[in-house]
């Protein structure tokens, strides 16, 4: 299954142009929150082996920036507050993400699968932030951080009944997706369709052969979908009332962490 779970990674080629005054005030910022103590714009500019005055001016957009703070009395620049301050939203996720453990754990352990939450981190990308695996011997290898397209397998269904495409738009989408076992555009649009009906998805063996995904879509106030809780294990463990039962807890558990994040309850 490691093969198989190589494919899932999903490495995302480099832009084809970096935005260089961006790339040299990230370094900046780098090197500042690796140094000890505060640093003069000489040595800053040499070890990054930058342009001395494009350095000063980087670090004067930073300091007016609040992310970094000047010492007039020593000429030297150490990383500011507002850094913090910028970190602080990424700090209350990963929060959010361990409150919504004993969800997964339940659910790994209740039906034996390895049990995900997927949160959309882009326009077209979903990243795996945390997982639950079983304690059976055998399971689904799966690692935090990896990313999918949007739209693929069961998570994909579900984040595309909560978007605003139009068929012809998903149908666009789909068509430049890899499958294993690709379903038609049809039979795909049917199971988004589904999605707000029973609340749940399924991808048996389309994505990955021998691999079944059930996923729940969580919404926020806005009734778009932010993320999904997937449970994923080998096909032949399911039958059609295990994939039942398991994406209707899906879906009651989906709509309890919904109702956190909105103070709405979806039906």
């Amino acid at each position: 299954m490691d093969a198989k779970a190589d494919r899932i990674k999903d490495n995302e080629a480099p832009p084809e142009k970096l935005v260089g005054a961006l790339v040299s005030g990230l370094s900046v910022l780098r090197y500042l929150a690796a140094s000890g103590s505060p640093v003069g714009v000489t040595r800053i500019a040499r070890e990054l082996e930058l342009n001395a005055s494009t350095c000063f001016n980087l670090l004067k957009t930073l300091v007016h920036e609040g992310l970094v703070t000047f010492d007039d009395s020593t000429k030297t620049y150490a990383i500011g507050i507002g850094l913090v301050e910028l970190a602080r939203g990424a700090l209350e996720q990963s929060s959010f993400v361990r409150m919504l453990r004993p969800h997964l754990e339940a659910i790994a352990d209740g039906h034996r699968v390895t049990a995900t939450l997927w949160q959309r981190s882009s326009k077209e990308r979903v990243t795996l932030v945390d997982l639950a695996d079983t304690s059976t011997a055998t399971r689904v290898h799966m690692s935090v951080g990896q990313r999918l397209p949007m739209y693929l397998a069961a998570l994909g269904r579900c984040m595309a009944a909560y978007s605003d495409l139009t068929e012809d738009q998903l149908r666009e989408k789909i068509g430049n997706l890899r499958w294993e076992n690709a379903p038609s555009f049809e039979e795909y649009y049917a199971e988004v369709l589904q999605v707000r009906d029973r609340g749940y998805s399924v991808d048996n063996g389309n994505y990955v052969k021998g691999v079944t995904t059930v996923s729940a879509p969580v919404v926020d106030a806005n009734n778009r979908a932010i993320m999904a809780i997937s449970a994923v294990g080998f096909s032949a463990q399911f039958n059609k009332q295990a994939i039942r039962q398991l994406g209707e807890e899906l879906h009651e558990r989906a709509k309890t962490i919904s109702r956190a994040l909105s103070g709405r309850i979806r039906t």
